[in-house]
């Protein structure tokens, strides 16, 4: 078996992730360790808005919508760039823009 591909969280993503409700957590930690044996999370979708390969997982439970923001293409590592809880139906300009931020911060540390 393959090595699961090693995650890489920016900014301050480890800590929104950590504070979702029990039930969310456990359910963006299966679908990352999904994501690092090279298998597609449950629920997902493209988000080209944010940058080239974005990706987000969607979640739900009993206490609301959560996403995960990431990227996988790059060989070394999925990169986490935002988690949020979603509160409306459309996802909020301030989620994006910092996902967006991250995105662009990572590909200039890469030199792409």
């Amino acid at each position: 078996m393959d090595e699961p591909k090693p995650i890489a969280f920016r900014g301050g993503a480890l800590d929104d992730l950590r504070a979702f409700p029990m039930e969310a957590r456990q359910e963006a930690g299966f679908q990352l360790d999904q994501l690092q044996r090279g298998r597609e999370p449950a629920d997902w979708k493209p988000m080209p808005s944010v940058g080239a390969g974005v990706q987000e997982i969607r979640i739900r439970d009993a206490v609301g919508a959560f996403r995960v923001i990431y990227v996988a293409k790059f060989i070394e590592a999925i990169y986490v760039l935002h988690c949020f809880q979603k509160r409306s139906r459309k996802t909020a300009q301030v989620d994006l823009d910092l996902a967006c931020g991250r995105y662009r911060d990572l590909t200039k540390e890469r030199g792409q």
